[in-house]
């Protein structure tokens, strides 16, 4: 065994020490030379490149000569002083790129704002000495004396100030790497300003005035005395009046930042400040991004991974840009509102991957479960802000602040009516499991065909008089056995396998094992040949159940059909063997050739929506 792990370990540090775009070339070399290790490499080789995707200097941001994990520990400290509109966490933000590594950290797209004409970064310049030096403070910057740093993240840093000039206290936040920030950093931090400059709400942290000095950027914003919604949680949760009077004026905060055009993607406790009247002020949108009309900017590429794990939700958490929406933040302040109601979010593991596999997978525990405190309305406006899918949530911020204010006063609310819009969006819908459907597009096309040649050939033996049953039963375990090696084999190639394609997969395997052990049955039972034949169609149309309710409820329409075929199958048994391949066949080939061009749309953008799918087979 240690031989084996010794060989594993060494092929793999050679597999990793090739580009990385040779890597999957080398890869299937590999696999070729060492037949006996091949499914451990594979495996081996999901989990490091997923692990150095996620955690590599230029996936999060990070000061110049930071390892991975002291960035996203450095993300993590907290000052005891930490009041100003950039508090301290109570998680690190993620900032994930699936793009190349010249894109990575907050690049923008073409056309959606340019970043060439950014500051080229030059590592010889050197940052500004109070960044290090804070014992130094205060120190006269400009019109600003710097008091003291009240909080920093992954690429800003806050300043207790006091504007000279007009001689009030503000809080100034500055980019944390100063003159060595390359031209992704200025370019998101300005976009940041640029975002909050377009608000003008009594809940969001107003922006006071946006400049530069001696080469770097800085905006200045009203400093809030207090607290934030992190440390105040970090004793407990709150009674469930208390909780929605708090909720409510920050989601008409985000109701007015969505009607101006900007999503704030990173909504948590700790960006939500509180000053010493308990009033709360909507704070940091460092990963804005710009929506609607006037859409122009991006601060991430295609395919990133942005926000707090515990907090966001699936569609951002799969790196999807293209699907987020006010939703999106709907389902953030969701999650906010969790945690207020039981103490902590609804999700949370001992790593972001594992954070984002259960936001991607999991339901999250009733809050009255954890609290019986909880008010049952107030669970059932939670629940349906954590709804997956997009369109079971509520539309917009003002839909939920209205629902708020409503249980405040006792009144009915939006959540425990549902349109027939919403029932028949949750029936026939797709679930957040329909992307793996992008992996099996082509093969669905290629299972279609096999099974109609399948059963034109079956039928043809009928009809020309062909009474051996080890005929019958000879070919399909054959062409379906054959087949079915060929399909997992060609799906393994594609990529690491997901735990819930295998659930389709078992489905799957024994609605084609309980076909050829019909031709037993008729045996034992003495029965003529294809006496059970109809049989086949109930076994389809089972399997597309089961699929419906995993995959996408547009499956119940296939169900309905096979289950229909059944009885044409009885009644004209000379074609029924026709009739099943071809019915059968169109069921899977319509659903494979869109998921089939879904995916070459997803691949052709660049983007990597199974991100979150590849973490979960590779642990």
């Amino acid at each position: 065994m240690p031989d084996r792990d010794e060989q594993l370990a060494t092929l793999l540090n050679e597999l990793l020490d090739c580009p990385e775009l040779g890597q999957p070339a080398r890869l299937e070399s590999m696999t070729k030379d060492h037949p006996q290790l091949a499914e451990e490499l594979r495996q081996l080789w999901a989990t490091a490149s997923l692990t150095c995707d996620l955690f590599s200097d230029s996936s999060f941001s990070s000061t110049p000569g930071d390892s991975p994990l002291s960035a996203a520990a450095k993300a993590q400290e907290k000052s005891p002083s930490s009041r100003a509109s950039q508090p301290e966490g109570d998680q690190t933000t993620l900032i994930y790129s699936s793009r190349s590594p010249s894109n990575e950290s907050g690049a923008v797209d073409p056309g959606e704002g340019d970043s060439s004409t950014a500051p080229e970064h030059n590592p010889s310049r050197k940052s500004f000495p109070f960044l290090q030096l804070e014992d130094s403070l205060p120190w006269t910057w400009g019109d600003y004396e710097l008091i003291e740093e009240v909080g920093r993240g992954g690429m800003g840093i806050v300043f207790r100030a006091r504007q000279i000039s007009l001689d009030r206290r503000v809080a100034l936040k500055m980019i944390r790497s100063g003159e060595l920030a390359g031209p992704e950093e200025i370019v998101r931090f300005r976009q940041e300003a640029e975002a909050v400059g377009r608000l003008d709400h009594p809940n969001i942290v107003p922006l006071y005035e946006i400049g530069e000095l001696r080469g770097q950027p800085f905006f200045s914003m009203k400093f809030v005395e207090g607290t934030n919604l992190a440390q105040l949680l970090s004793h407990g949760p709150l009674p469930s009046r208390q909780a929605a009077e708090l909720l409510l004026p920050v989601c008409r905060g985000m109701a007015s930042a969505h009607q101006q055009g900007v999503l704030h993607r990173d909504l948590k406790p700790s960006n939500i400040l509180l000053d010493q009247e308990g009033t709360p002020f909507l704070s940091d949108f460092g990963l804005a991004k710009r929506i609607g009309p006037d859409k122009r900017i991006s601060l991430t590429g295609t395919g990133s991974i942005v926000g707090t794990p515990s907090y966001m939700p699936p569609e951002q958490a799969a790196g999807r840009r293209g699907k987020l929406g006010p939703a999106s933040d709907i389902y953030s302040l969701g999650a906010i509102l969790y945690h207020i109601l039981v103490g902590h979010p609804p999700f949370q593991a001992d790593s972001h991957v594992d954070t984002i596999l259960l936001v991607l997978e999991q339901d999250p525990l009733p809050p009255r479960l954890l609290n019986p405190q909880v008010d049952p309305d107030l669970e059932l406006i939670c629940l349906k802000c954590l709804q997956k899918p997009s369109e079971l949530r509520y539309e917009m911020a003002e839909d939920l602040a209205q629902d708020l204010e409503n249980f405040l006063h006792s009144e009915p609310i939006s959540a425990r009516s549902s349109s027939w819009r919403q029932i028949i969006g949750r029936l026939f819908g797709e679930t957040h499991h329909a992307g793996v459907l992008e992996n099996w597009g082509l093969l669905w096309i290629w299972h279609s065909l096999v099974l109609l040649v399948l059963c034109v050939t079956t039928n043809y033996f009928h009809v020309t008089g062909v009474e051996s049953r080890f005929a019958y039963l000879g070919w399909w375990t054959l062409g379906l056995g054959t087949w079915a090696m060929i399909f997992w084999n060609l799906r393994r190639r594609a990529g690491p396998i997901t735990f819930v394609e295998r659930q389709i997969a078992h489905v799957w395997g024994a609605s084609m094992l309980a076909s050829v052990l019909l031709y037993v049955v008729e045996w034992q039972l003495k029965l003529p040949v294809l006496t059970l034949s109809p049989v086949l169609a109930i076994l389809g149309g089972t399997a597309f159940l089961v699929k419906a309710a995993i995959l996408s409820g547009r499956f119940y329409f296939h169900a309905t059909i096979l289950f229909a075929t059944t009885l044409a199958m009885a009644q004209w048994p000379q074609i029924g063997l026709l009739l099943f391949g071809i019915i059968c066949g169109l069921a899977f080939f319509i659903p494979g050739l869109k998921y089939y061009i879904q995916a070459k749309h997803t691949k052709e953008r660049g983007s990597k929506p199974a991100v979150a799918d590849l973490v979960q087979s590779s642990l």
